[in-house]
């Protein structure tokens, strides 16, 4: 099934098996891709060389903090797709974990890993902002 086919999908058909099927080869697929990339940036860091003048050490350094951080959020999206799948297998995936109402297949597209339905998600980011400015 493509994205225009999924979209084309009347209301009724809300996460029917088709669609179910869609985004489960989805988040596989960016799974794997970013499986790949968490590898690729643990063998960067294994061969990076040390070196004696302190200009690139620091520089060195800086770099490994950097690629560590970007693992750190790497780490963190795969637990995600991880969390989506399982929803998908406890047949949960699509539905506002807030609200129970429907997230829509246009923001799914967007961020397969989402939990929380466009409103949902407003209200949760003016509640944290409201908590920061306290």
């Amino acid at each position: 099934m493509t994205e225009q086919e999924l979209l084309a999908q009347s209301a009724a058909d809300y996460m029917n098996d088709a669609q179910q099927g869609f985004f489960r080869d989805l988040l596989l697929a960016q799974r794997s891709e970013l499986q790949e990339r968490i590898a690729g940036e643990f063998d960067a860091l294994r061969e990076q060389e040390p070196h004696s003048d302190p200009a690139d050490i620091g520089s060195a350094e800086e770099q490994r903090q950097w690629q560590l951080r970007l693992l750190e959020r790497e780490k963190k999206l795969l637990d995600k797709i991880d969390e989506a799948l399982e929803h998908l297998a406890r047949g949960q995936y699509g539905w506002c974990r807030e609200t129970g109402e429907p997230i829509g297949l246009k923001r799914l597209l967007l961020r397969p890993t989402t939990t929380l339905c466009i409103e949902a998600k407003e209200r949760e980011e003016l509640r944290e902002r409201h908590q920061r400015a306290i």
